[in-house]
């Protein structure tokens, strides 16, 4: 990305009097309407790209490093060349953080092989497609604060490589699904008997005052709330390890959390319709929301 040239040629959605989002692509601010990508696009045929979603509060992206050095593994694993330098990609999310008039916002990074003939082996000399938007970052309403939500437990059905934050998001899309046809928040999945992660979150599992979540490797996606939660647990106390966790494990919690970068942290009180603890959400929950919080404002 030529910063500078983004700069010229952008639109800014408030200078102009539009009221349509705002996104970039390829080099380029424009309005999401008149974005487009052409069909053989990897992404669109092949779902041959990653993305990274960023929170920012009061216009300041949190935790932007992690999110970052995430980006940059996943571009890695699967072999796409990283089409910006680090201070490029900075200044890309801010500038379209300022094109927007929320002080909460979460950017939708998604970056695609690029356009070639369709042919499942890499193609040569392709050119990433990188698109980004920005949307409001609502706050989780306080009802679901206060009592908690619901999940529903699943087989983990999804690839092997999790640790890839992959477009191709079929597995989670069918999970998700599953959590609201069932009137759940979210869904805690199983492979091979041990729980992995949500559709699209991490879960972690309270038990004597202590912290517990599934190991970090291929059938997770290290969410950038793991680090943020074993350090919020360390400044407040409270243990905290990655462990095997059976099925049995979760329904005799005395608490189990959700941790994303849009619900940031939230207590699950029922799981397939038994209470998980008291049925409300726990101590562990309020000391690592408050912790929470305070890291936000430090930012």
């Amino acid at each position: 990305m030529q910063a500078s040239k983004a700069k010229t040629t952008s639109v800014d959605a408030r200078e102009a009097g539009q009221d349509e989002a705002i996104v970039y692509l390829n080099g380029e601010f424009l309005p999401l309407d008149q974005a487009k990508v052409p069909v053989l696009d990897r992404g669109f045929i092949f779902g041959d790209g990653i993305y990274e979603v960023v929170p920012a509060y009061s216009r300041r992206p949190f935790r932007w490093p992690e999110h970052l050095a995430r980006l940059k593994r996943s571009l890695g694993k699967i072999k796409i060349t990283n089409p910006y330098s680090d201070a490029e990609w900075l200044t890309l999310i801010e500038s379209l953080i300022q094109r927007h008039p929320w002080s909460n916002q979460f950017i939708y990074l998604h970056i695609t092989r690029g356009v070639a003939k369709r042919d499942h082996a890499f193609p040569k000399d392709c050119q990433p497609t990188v698109f980004a938007m920005s949307s409001a970052l609502q706050a989780v309403p306080e009802a679901l604060r206060s009592e908690g939500v619901a999940a529903i437990t699943l087989d983990d059905q999804r690839w092997l490589h999790c640790d890839i934050k992959s477009i191709s998001l079929l597995g989670n899309v069918l999970a998700r699904q599953a959590a609201v046809d069932a009137h759940a928040a979210e869904c805690i999945q199983f492979r091979d008997g041990q729980m992995t992660e949500g559709s699209s979150s991490n879960i972690w599992l309270v038990r004597g005052g202590e912290v517990i979540g599934a190991p970090v490797d291929h059938r997770i996606l290290e969410g950038i709330r793991v680090g943020l939660i074993e350090a919020l647990c360390k400044s407040c106390g409270i243990g905290f390890r990655t462990d095997a966790i059976s099925r049995n494990e979760v329904f005799q919690a005395d608490e189990l959390l959700l941790s994303s970068a849009t619900k940031e942290v939230l207590a699950i009180t029922k799981v397939d319709g038994r209470a998980i603890g008291h049925g409300k959400p726990g101590p562990v929950y309020h000391k690592l929301y408050q912790a929470y919080q305070e890291a936000i404002a430090a930012n």
